[in-house]
């Protein structure tokens, strides 16, 4: 049983829903109603959101020890994931003996059009990168390979990647992040920040969106 327990623990896929997963009703929750008919269901409520970011928080300090932190949070979709694992490290942080200097830097990747890839990434924003070299780097966001070569070339100590989803498509089977908290269906999802034409970001659940809701708002 322990084997079974940690081999679960390390395949790196996070937690794990299923094609078949049916996900919640919407009128088990709370969600702002102007939505409404917008939203097919619920995959991923927000409370488990917020306990399965606190459980990567302290894999990564476990992972990482205590040093110098850099955490690269990738806007706009990632906002809130940065700040939630953010204030977890932070506590574990408060909770140590020892100080942990951590800063938080902000970059945009742009790459949807509608709920289509656009194929080229776009990198918008971000102080120097320079200030990378020699540090431990937490990248946080649901597109990074296009980033990495960039991060790479300022030869920081470390790199590790945290993504709050990752999709089931041949298109990510080149990479994987160090820290997943979800590996969910090829499904367009909104919600908890993550945007369609910059709406949904103030829906604090990960939802998947109707085929109204997206000629509602399509540009």
């Amino acid at each position: 049983m322990a084997g079974k327990k940690e081999e679960a623990r390390d395949n790196g896929r996070g937690v794990v829903i299923s094609n078949h997963w049916p996900g919640y009703d919407l009128d088990l929750f709370t969600y702002p109603q102007h939505y409404y008919e917008d939203l097919n269901y619920v995959l991923i409520p927000h409370g488990v959101i917020v306990d399965r970011i606190e459980r990567l928080a302290k894999d990564i300090m476990n992972d990482i020890g205590y040093s110098d932190i850099m955490v690269l949070c990738v806007l706009k979709g990632g906002y809130k994931f940065c700040a939630d694992l953010v204030e977890h490290l932070k506590n574990i942080s408060r909770n140590s003996d020892t100080f942990i200097s951590m800063k938080v830097d902000f970059i945009r990747l742009k790459s949807y059009q509608n709920d289509q890839s656009m194929g080229d990434m776009q990198i918008i924003g971000g102080d120097d990168l320079s200030q990378l070299a020699g540090k431990d780097v937490v990248g946080t966001g649901r597109t990074m390979k296009s980033l990495l070569d960039k991060i790479e070339k300022y030869k920081p100590n470390m790199i590790k990647v945290a993504s709050l989803l990752v999709k089931r498509t041949p298109r990510n089977n080149s990479f994987r992040p160090d820290y997943t908290g979800f590996e969910i269906p090829d499904l367009f999802v909104v919600g908890y920040a993550l945007d369609y034409n910059e709406y949904f970001r103030d829906l604090n659940h990960i939802c998947v969106i109707s085929e109204q809701g997206k000629a509602k708002y399509r540009v």
